[in-house]
C-alpha cells in the first residue's frame, strides 16, 4: 500500500507540472511574450496550490474517498484544459480571465493532493520518513515532467493529446487508489463511476483531439488550415486559399505566397548583389527556404549555411511538395547545409567566416528572440564576417513600429556596423523595414540576378528614402541585460488595430 501511494506521488507530481507547462505554452502561443506568460501562469498556479494546501486542513473524514474524487477531477479539468483554452480563445471574450481561472482551479486541486496523501499515510509511516519520501518523489516527478514535456510529449503528441493523456494518468491514479483501498471503501460504486466517467471522457478527448484542434484553428484563420504542428518552440500553421499559401508561427503571419517575393527579394538582393565576390552566405532563421531561394539566384555563391532553431519548419519546407515548390527546392540544393540550433549559441561555438549574413528572424516580441537583436549578438555576428562583409536584418515596420525599427538601426551602429536602413511595401504586412550592417561604405548594386519579380535597379534607390512619418527618431541601442527593444515593440504594436 505504501509503495503504491509513493508511486502515486511521483505520477501526480509529474502530471501537476505538465499542466503548468501546458498552460504556459498555450498562453505564449496565443498571447505572445513567453517570459510574461510563463511568469504569470507559474505565479498563479503556485498561488492556487498554496490555497489548495491550506484548504486540505478542512478535509478530516473520508480522506481516501476525497483523494479519489480529487484525482478524478484533476484529471478531468487538467486533461481538458488545453482543448478548453483553445476553444475559449476563438469563441469567448475575456480569454485571460478564463486562462487564469482554469490555472487556479487546477492549481488548487493539485495543491490538495500531497497534503491528503500525507494525512492518509501518517499512521502508517514515521512522520520524518513520510515527509522526506513524499517531498523527494514530488521533486523527482517535477524533474521528469520538465524533461518529458519538451523532449517527448510535445514533439510526439502536441498540446491537446498531451493534455488528455496526462489527465488520463490522473484518472488511472484514482482507479488505482480505489483498488488499493478497496477494503476501506466497501461502498465505492459511485466513486468508481466518477473515475470511469473521467477516464472515458479523457480517452474520447485524446481520440478526438485532432478534430478539436482543427476546429479551433478553422475559427482562428480565414483560409483553410491544411497543416498544423506543435513543436517545443512554436505552433506552426499553414493555410491555403485558392491562390495563396500562408505560414503562421504562434498565430503571427510569416509570409503570403502572393507577395512574399517582395519581402525576400528586398531582404537579400540589395546587400548580396552589392558584393560580387561573395562566396559564403549564412542565413539565420529563414527555415522556409525562401531567402535561400533568392541567395541561390547568385551563381557566384558556393555555400549557404542555414541555421534555424526549429527542425520541424525546415523539415516541412523540404519534404512537403507544395511548400518545397514555393522555395524552388532550395533546401535540397547541394550548396546548402541546414543546422537546427539556436543562432546565438551556434555563432558562439562555430569558427566559420562568411561574406554575407541574412538575419531573417521573427520580430522581437519576446526576450528569447529579443536577444538576437542586441549589441551582444550583432557584435558576435561581426566577428564572423570577412573583411568587406555585410549583414542584412529584417527589422519590423518603420511605419507601425517606428521606434523599434530605428532602435535596431542604433543597435547595429553601436555594434560597429555602418547601418543602412531601407524599406519596401509588402501588401500582407504593410510598410516593412530592413537594415544593412556594412563594414565598408555601401554602394548600390550595378546588377541584379535574373528572374526577379519585383526588384529592379531603377526602383532600388527609392527603397532607401523614408517619408516623414517613417524618418529616424532618437533611439537607445538594445542591450542583452535590458532588452528595451522588446518592451518598445510590444507597446507600439499594441496601438495598431488591423
Amino acid at each position: 500500500m505504501k509503495t503504491a501511494l509513493f508511486i502515486s506521488v511521483f505520477i501526480i507530481a509529474t502530471c501537476g507540472l505538465v499542466y503548468e507547462l501546458i498552460a504556459g505554452t498555450l498562453a505564449s502561443y496565443l498571447l505572445g511574450d513567453t517570459v510574461l506568460q510563463f511568469s504569470t501562469v507559474i505565479g498563479a498556479y503556485l498561488f492556487a496550490m498554496g490555497i489548495g494546501s491550506y484548504l486540505s486542513r478542512y478535509i478530516g473524514k473520508g480522506l481516501v474517498a476525497r483523494f479519489v474524487q480529487i484525482e478524478a477531477l484533476v484529471g478531468l479539468v487538467g486533461g481538458s484544459s488545453a482543448a478548453l483554452l483553445s476553444v475559449a480563445f476563438t469563441e469567448a471574450a475575456g480569454f485571460r480571465l478564463i486562462l487564469y481561472g482554469v490555472v487556479c482551479v487546477i492549481g488548487t486541486l493539485v495543491g490538495l493532493e500531497i497534503p491528503l496523501i500525507i494525512q492518509i499515510l501518517k499512521d502508517r509511516v514515521a512522520l520524518k520518513d513520510l515527509v522526506a519520501q513524499v517531498l523527494a518523489l514530488d521533486y523527482i516527478g517535477a524533474l521528469a515532467a520538465s524533461v518529458l514535456f519538451p523532449l517527448l510529449l510535445m514533439p510526439k503528441l502536441g498540446l491537446l493529446r498531451t493534455s488528455f493523456l496526462i489527465g488520463f494518468a490522473n484518472a488511472l491514479v484514482a482507479l488505482w487508489a480505489l483498488h488499493v483501498f478497496r477494503e476501506e471503501l466497501p461502498r465505492s460504486f459511485w466513486l468508481k463511476a466518477q473515475c470511469l466517467a473521467s477516464a472515458g471522457f479523457l480517452l474520447l478527448g485524446f481520440a478526438g483531439s485532432s478534430r478539436i484542434g482543427a476546429w479551433a484553428d478553422s475559427h482562428l484563420y480565414a483560409d483553410d488550415v491544411i497543416l498544423t504542428r506543435s513543436t517545443p518552440y512554436q505552433k506552426i500553421v499553414v493555410t491555403r486559399s485558392r491562390h495563396d499559401f500562408r505560414l503562421f508561427l504562434n498565430g503571427h503571419l510569416q509570409f503570403s505566397s502572393l507577395d512574399e517575393h517582395r519581402y525576400h527579394e528586398s531582404l537579400v538582393h540589395p546587400g548580396l548583389a552589392s558584393l560580387p565576390q561573395c562566396r559564403d552566405v549564412l542565413i539565420l532563421g529563414g527555415g522556409d527556404g525562401l531567402a535561400a531561394r533568392e541567395v541561390l539566384r547568385h551563381p557566384g555563391v558556393r555555400s549557404v549555411t542555414l541555421v534555424d532553431l526549429d527542425a520541424e519548419v525546415t523539415r516541412l519546407f523540404t519534404r512537403n511538395e507544395a511548400l518545397a515548390a514555393l522555395n524552388a527546392d532550395s533546401l535540397t540544393s547541394p550548396k546548402l547545409s541546414i543546422v537546427n540550433a539556436d543562432a546565438f549559441t551556434w555563432l558562439d561555438r562555430n569558427p566559420g567566416f562568411f561574406d554575407f549574413v541574412i538575419v531573417d528572424l521573427p520580430d522581437p516580441s519576446n526576450h528569447s528572440v529579443g536577444k538576437l537583436y542586441t549589441t551582444s549578438f550583432y557584435g558576435l555576428l561581426k566577428r564572423h564576417l570577412r573583411p568587406g562583409g555585410m549583414v542584412a536584418v529584417q527589422a519590423t515596420s518603420p511605419l507601425f513600429a517606428r521606434g523599434s525599427f530605428w532602435c535596431i538601426e542604433a543597435t547595429l551602429n553601436a555594434s560597429g556596423f555602418k547601418a543602412v536602413p531601407y524599406h519596401v511595401y509588402v501588401p500582407s504586412f504593410g510598410e516593412w523595414g530592413f537594415i544593412l550592417g556594412a563594414t565598408s561604405p555601401y554602394r548600390l548594386p550595378k546588377n541584379l540576378p535574373q528572374g526577379l519579380r519585383f526588384l529592379t535597379l531603377e526602383i532600388m534607390p527609392s527603397l532607401f528614402t523614408f517619408s516623414k512619418d517613417m524618418e529616424r527618431v532618437p533611439s537607445v541601442p538594445n542591450r542583452l541585460n535590458t532588452q528595451n527593444l522588446v518592451h518598445l515593440y510590444d507597446s507600439e504594436w499594441e496601438k495598431i488595430n488591423f
